[in-house]
């Protein structure tokens, strides 16, 4: 076993997003990094017939859905956005394997509301395989249907597998689109999207993010950065809980991560808060209990400023903007990444160069 599978880890070989500020992983890296924002009234009004606020991917660089998909019934408008988001990031990843064999995608989904069929069917991945030409293997591949932390579960998984030995590289993924009317409307009762009259709210967005993640033995791909086994906790106090909110589920997957940093403090930490409130009570708490694994002067980012609340898209986005963001010298390393879901579900993430 090599020191990287030793330490619960994998590289990062590849990586590719879509979101409101790029078409591709560099755009949207140097929009965050300009601080460029793609906030704007959107054609939806709330229930005050006011405009809600947006940040949307802009119809004409989304590549059409394919045709036999097309022709496939039951298929939502969401899920159809969903699917040609997917395509442009998927393949950004998949790069730079130039003869790639079926390689498993372990993928976050939006989370489902009480009562509502599940965001996406069970054979979302194969949708996306038939979608984006790129053969995934249906039957190692799984869905994590838990939203914001979705994509933490998933890394925690896909390590797993390649400590298996079974594969050498796995696909880790998120995709989500707020552009839905059910969606909206039932964050509109609950007075939470941005637009005149609404302080404490988010701006829906949309994306997608992939990461190509090979072990150490992996031959003919180069470790864009390095990425340690997921913390993963539970926030008994979530938003739709009657019990307390006191933020333990982000400290305590945060002290998980960082457990194996060898005394080496957290230079960057990347968050999944979209401008609410509520996020911004545990990420304090979950600070001041994990400061020995922060750097004093540790700088923190949250890019939904820019592009909006990206949903399950945002764990995979935020990883690929840290390795991206250190191997340029933009982000100083090592960097966290954090992200906690509607539900209970919180993860946290350790990345650093080579």
């Amino acid at each position: 076993m090599s020191d990287d599978d030793a330490n619960g880890g994998a590289n990062i070989c590849g990586v590719g997003m879509i979101t409101a500020v790029g078409g591709n992983a560099l755009q949207t890296l140097a929009s965050v990094r300009a601080g460029i924002s793609r906030y704007q009234e959107s054609p939806f009004y709330n229930k005050r017939f006011e405009p809600m606020t947006m940040a949307l991917v802009p119809d004409d660089v989304l590549p059409p859905l394919n045709e036999e998909l097309a022709a496939e019934p039951g298929l939502t408008a969401r899920q159809i956005r969903m699917l040609r988001l997917a395509t442009p990031a998927l393949r950004e990843a998949m790069a730079p394997l130039e003869e790639p064999e079926p390689l498993p995608l372990l993928l976050a989904v939006p989370e489902s509301f009480k009562d509502r069929p599940p965001a996406v069917p069970d054979n979302f991945a194969a949708l996306i395989a038939k979608q984006t030409g790129i053969g995934l293997d249906p039957g190692a591949s799984r869905l994590f249907r838990s939203g914001r932390a979705g994509g933490l579960q998933a890394l925690e998984a896909a390590i797993e597998m390649l400590a298996g030995g079974a594969h050498d590289m796995v696909l880790l993924g998120g995709v989500d689109s707020y552009l839905d009317l059910y969606l909206l409307g039932t964050l509109d009762m609950e007075n939470r999207i941005l637009a005149d009259g609404v302080m404490d709210g988010f701006a829906p967005g949309e994306g997608a993010g992939f990461l190509l993640l090979a072990s150490a033995e992996a031959e003919g791909v180069r470790a864009i950065a390095t990425i340690d086994a997921p913390g993963l906790a539970d926030e008994p106090g979530y938003r739709y809980s009657d019990q307390p909110y006191r933020g333990d589920g982000l400290s305590d997957a945060m002290r998980t991560a960082l457990e194996g940093a060898n005394g080496i403090p957290v230079r960057t930490v990347l968050g999944s808060l979209n401008g609410e409130n509520f996020g911004a009570k545990e990420w304090g708490v979950a600070a001041m209990r994990n400061k020995d694994g922060l750097a004093e002067d540790h700088r923190f980012e949250h890019p939904a400023d820019c592009f909006g609340e990206l949903g399950a898209a945002v764990g995979p986005v935020l990883l690929g903007l840290a390795a991206l963001g250190m191997r340029a010298g933009w982000l100083p390393g090592p960097a966290l990444v954090w992200c906690a879901s509607e539900g209970r579900q919180r993860g946290a993430a350790r990345l650093a160069l080579q």
